[in-house]
């Protein structure tokens, strides 16, 4: 892999290329997704053949202030994938001095700096200093870290004296206990949403950006009109209305989580950690396990930074559960 690119999960096209003897079908346990994805609903054609509706795109963006606990519907701005927003926003603003506390998702830093701003990863909060744009992901990818809703406040706080701007990415919130900002938003803060991970429904390609009103109809305008397609507003409202399901789905993957960590903990130099949809191992033998569970076909996330980490989702099926158990049980 060229060290120029960001290695993201999903990708099997390249562990089929690492791996061209591993047995078919592969399991990917590379992307921080849900397995067991909401049951997709019967669509009428019209939702194909016609654009969408004004009144469908409200209607999804007050499901999903309903299930995020956004105080009004005005703030929040449906998109296609929280990726197109973490590409988009750093174009709203001239050059600015941009910290982003990481080690994290990679495309935030990508995204600023070839927006042409300043940017630092810094290690703590403290680290904030004279930034103007400060970004945080919460809970964190990979290792799950979470700030406290008061500590965000305090950045928010410092960063309103200045005219700065906080943007957190709570893309793994849904299933965590993580004190959002959705219900509580001040004026210079923006909380991005990622629906297709808690939903197991990433290829309907859709998020939101919860943000004050001011802001909010400057990244709709950005946007541009039908920005989410028809078919995504009629699964995304009714599967952020679902609250029954979403219940339901946490208390599950809840417990594979704890399944998972049991059977990556005897591998492990220290305790797996992460959140409910993955789990982050570090070891000295990450190398070795990579490797081995490649040649069996099983398909889990490196990273560029630290060749001891390996990110698992989970595995969904109880044959790939099998499937997974037998191969740590025959890594030496």
């Amino acid at each position: 892999m060229s060290e120029a690119r960001i290695w993201h999960g999903g990708d099997l096209d390249e562990a089929r290329r690492l791996f061209p003897e591993a047995p078919e079908p592969w399991i990917d346990l590379s992307t921080g997704i849900n397995p067991i994805p909401y049951p997709m609903p019967s669509l009428p054609a019209s939702l194909f053949e016609r654009l969408p509706s004004p009144a469908g795109h409200k209607d999804l963006e007050a499901a999903a202030a309903e299930a995020y606990g956004a105080s009004d519907a005005t703030t929040v701005v449906a998109a296609p994938g929280t990726q197109v927003l973490i590409s988009l926003l750093p174009a709203l603003w001239t050059r600015s001095r941009v910290a982003i506390l990481g080690p994290t998702y990679a495309e935030h830093a990508h995204a600023w700096h070839g927006a042409g701003h300043e940017v630092a990863e810094i290690g703590s909060t403290d680290g904030v200093g004279n930034a103007d744009i400060v970004v945080v992901v919460n809970p964190n990818n990979p290792d799950g870290r979470m700030l406290r809703r008061g500590a965000l406040l305090d950045i928010a706080s410092h960063l309103r004296q200045r005219r700065g701007w906080l943007v957190v990415d709570e893309a793994f919130a849904d299933f965590a206990e993580c004190e959002t900002l959705a219900p509580v938003l001040p004026e210079n803060v923006i909380v991005l949403r990622s629906f297709g991970k808690t939903y197991g429904l990433a290829g309907v390609r859709l998020g939101f950006a919860i943000a004050a009103d001011g802001f909010a109809e400057k990244l709709k305008k950005a946007l541009g009109p039908w920005s989410v397609s028809g078919p995504a507003m009629e699964v995304g409202r009714r599967a952020l209305r679902d609250r029954s399901w979403r219940q339901t789905a946490q208390r599950a993957r809840t417990d594979d989580a704890s399944r998972l960590d049991a059977l990556l903990a005897p591998h492990s130099d220290r305790p797996p950690r992460g959140t409910i949809l993955y789990r982050l191992m570090d070891s000295s033998r990450a190398p070795e396990l990579f490797s081995h569970l490649g040649r069996l076909g099983i398909w889990v996330r490196r990273f560029q930074y630290d060749p001891r980490l390996l990110r698992f989702g989970l595995p969904g099926s109880e044959e790939n559960w099998r499937r997974l158990e037998r191969a740590f049980a025959n890594f030496s």
